[in-house]
């Protein structure tokens, strides 16, 4: 079990009703996920990070709000600058961050993943159509 996935635990997403994607999940291999604290149970975060946002879920009616801050937790899905999808021979080439799963195994209330594609395996359709080859 990876560090990310066991500070993610399955009570922490049980009120997610829905993961929306702001980009085309078919064509990455990864995406990094992580739990924050944000103001509202729905709608788009604000997204301070490096890199983009690819997606985030929307909680459902019986989140509760944390009692010291008054926030929902809630996923976000990212990737950095550095990652396979915009540099394919770069540091994740044949690997992946610690906290990223294959976002085809993700769904609402659902941990995901790690895959041998996540993991640099199979290239996407994506990298395929580019012509990239991963390093052997």
């Amino acid at each position: 079990m990876h560090r990310h996935e066991s500070l993610l635990s399955a009570d922490e997403i049980s009120h997610e009703a829905e993961l929306v994607w702001l980009e085309d999940t078919d064509q990455l291999d990864y995406v990094r996920q992580s739990l924050d604290r944000l103001p509202t149970r729905k709608g788009k975060p604000p997204y301070h990070r490096p890199g983009r946002m690819v997606g985030y879920a929307i909680s459902d009616a019986d989140a509760k709000a944390s009692r010291a801050s008054g926030t929902f937790r809630r996923r976000v899905f990212w990737l950095q600058p550095h990652d396979r999808d915009s540099e394919p021979d770069g540091l994740y080439a044949k690997s992946a961050p610690a906290e990223a799963v294959d976002p085809r195994t993700l769904q609402p209330c659902v941990k995901g993943y790690k895959t041998e594609r996540s993991e640099g395996g199979p290239p996407s359709t994506a990298m395929q159509e580019l012509g990239v080859t991963l390093p052997l």
